[in-house]
């Protein structure tokens, strides 16, 4: 069995709030790869419930936040997408994408 592992590392200010995001992958190729959000969960499945993790430092434009949250949402049609094949939940978080994108590109008017 193989093991591989994937580290994040944050610097926090004074006030615990991000300054400094970066991970790395080192079978994928990423070494200290630098980011300024980070939306992370896993599924516990004796709970039955997300735990997740969302950070972002204080350089994150509000304009970019949207639009990696749109993107995330269009990462959740794709798995959808390959763990069901569902159709129905496809074309809706398909449909509410398109609502969004909407909504965040009226407001950046």
């Amino acid at each position: 069995m193989k093991e591989t592992e994937i580290t994040i590392k944050v610097k926090l200010d004074d006030n615990n709030i991000p300054e400094h995001i970066s991970w790395s992958a080192p079978d994928g190729g990423m070494k200290d790869q630098l980011s300024k959000a980070i939306l992370l969960s896993f599924w516990d499945s004796q709970k039955k419930e997300t735990l997740k993790m969302d950070l972002w430092t204080k350089e994150m434009p509000v304009d970019e936040m949207k639009t990696f949250v749109l993107q995330t949402f269009l990462s959740m049609k794709q798995s959808i997408s390959k763990a069901t094949g569902e159709e129905n939940l496809i074309n809706l978080i398909e449909d509410f994408c398109a609502e969004f994108e909407k909504r965040i590109s009226e407001n950046s008017k």
